[in-house]
């Protein structure tokens, strides 16, 4: 019997050892070395149990057939642009004069996202918790086509009652009205099925994005999510930003209650957050919604001098379009930098485009949360904070009982990039996420001034206080910062 348990042994042995060999040819496919290097890590300390644990949530890519739809209306989009492009009427709005400042970046998302930057918007920066709750109460009444909302989490209660009130009305007058929903996101908040039964017995359509289907060709690992944050009426208003369709406290049991920030755009854009929000239907419907070569002749007439484009980005996109877009901008700030995010768990790129900035002295001040809603990822993000505060970076933590869960960054003064996006490897590799840029002084400058208004709410880390963390603090933020690797 010993024999025989030592033959078994030998046995296990022999293919934990194969299993590390095969998994180097297969683990650093196009990934990135310090994510390779974790999961490697990983397998060859515990084989069985890593590679169980790669099996499961190891690519960090949407399935085929959702890569497929993704492509598919690239194709659609750049169509309906080329179309609008051919229209002298339009060619003002889809392809107008872009200054130099503006240019590389323009392009670089462009080619990323596949929409140009659309002149001829206006832009409302809210940042007042149920202000934005009631604004888009308000513009869901002054709908007369279609309404469509997608949010990561969305719940009935108090404080959204007002937008399911009106979104009831708007189906009474014959309002197509349409609502996505993450289905992960929305699944622990009070009152769901309640929800969503009054949503089909109202006559919306919903659906939830990224539902678990487990044992079909349509899998994909639990934590891909739909991150995104859109509301678009009539092809005339839009919405983006941080905010989830949720009352201010998240039905928390603790103290946190939660700030939040959304841009409100009208004119021509609103076509492009509309097309992030089609593809996400036609991806779990198979639906779509408007003809392609209609899209550049929806566009909504120009209302304001502001020049927006959007970005979505996620791991149904080849590339981290969020990230390289950030990186880009962050690397051309020559004056200021203002960070204001509550999650910041960065790849080598990011970090060092940052840090690099402040060593050649631009005013970089970086904004976190004081108060953790996130354990893990908050715990690896101050495992960042003695490089950062060495290379000159300003850190300020915005004070609990609030957590500040809006995301935004203001370059220069000039430009602005808002939208769903945190500055984690999360948000870069699997998350499906919205951007908007704003290529404008004035929004840009507003920006700022609603920033330093949250500063007078902050906290300053200086670096000497901060080295004076107890070592078993330093050892669980480093074990959190090599979890965040495992993407």
């Amino acid at each position: 019997m010993q024999t025989i348990w030592t033959f078994v042994g030998a046995i296990l042995v022999l293919i934990s050892w194969l299993i590390g060999i095969v998994m180097l040819f297969i683990v650093p496919v196009n990934r990135k070395p310090s994510a390779a290097t974790a999961w490697l890590l990983l397998i060859f300390l515990a084989p069985y149990l890593g590679l169980a644990i790669f099996l499961l949530i190891g690519s960090p890519k949407l399935n085929t057939q959702r890569r497929a739809f993704q492509r598919k209306m690239d194709e659609l989009i750049a169509q309906a642009v080329a179309i609008g492009n051919e229209q002298p009427e339009l060619r003002p709005i889809v392809a107008p004069p872009i200054e130099s400042r503006y240019e590389p970046f323009a392009k670089l998302n462009t080619q990323l996202g596949g929409m140009p930057a659309f002149a001829g918007n206006a832009v409302e920066l809210i940042h007042v918790y149920d202000d934005i709750i009631h604004c888009i109460a308000d513009d869901i009444d002054r709908a007369q086509h279609f309404v469509h909302i997608a949010f990561y989490i969305i719940a009935l209660d108090k404080t959204t009652e007002c937008v399911f009130a009106a979104m009831e009305r708007a189906v009474q007058r014959g309002v197509a009205v349409r609502v996505m929903l993450d289905q992960i996101g929305s699944r622990r908040y009070p009152h769901r099925e309640t929800m969503l039964k009054r949503m089909t017995d109202m006559g919306i359509e919903w659906r939830y994005m990224l539902p678990v289907r487990f044992f079909s060709n349509e899998w994909n690992r639990l934590d891909l999510r739909n991150h995104r944050k859109i509301v678009a009426v009539d092809n005339r208003i839009g919405y983006t930003g941080s905010l989830n369709l949720i009352d201010r406290t998240y039905h928390r049991k603790d103290e946190l209650y939660y700030d939040e920030l959304v841009v409100r755009v009208t004119g021509p854009v609103v076509a492009q957050l509309n097309a992030v929000f089609i593809t996400d239907w036609f991806s779990e419907t198979g639906e779509l919604l408007a003809p392609a070569n209609s899209k550049a002749r929806e566009l909504a007439p120009m209302t304001g001098d502001v020049m927006c484009q959007v970005l979505p980005s996620g791991s149904g996109h080849d590339n981290e379009n969020n990230l390289r877009l950030f990186t880009a901008l962050i690397h051309a700030a020559q004056r200021s930098l203002m960070v204001v995010n509550p999650y910041f768990v960065p790849d080598d790129a990011l970090l060092l485009a940052i840090t690099s900035a402040a060593q050649r002295g631009v005013d970089v001040i970086m904004l976190n949360s004081e108060a953790p809603d996130q354990f893990m990822v908050y715990h690896a993000q101050r495992s960042y904070y003695e490089e950062l505060l060495r290379a000159g970076v300003k850190i300020r933590l915005y004070r609990r009982p609030i957590l500040l869960h809006s995301k935004f960054m203001v370059i220069d003064d000039d430009i602005a990039m808002i939208g769903s996006s945190n500055l984690d490897m999360r948000s870069f590799q699997l998350n499906l996420e919205v951007s908007l840029a704003v290529y404008d002084k004035p929004t840009a400058q507003q920006l700022r001034q609603i920033a330093d208004e949250y500063l007078q709410r902050s906290v300053a880390i200086e670096l000497e206080a901060w080295q004076q963390r107890s070592l078993s603090i330093v050892l669980f933020d480093n074990i959190a910062r090599l979890t965040a690797a495992l993407q």
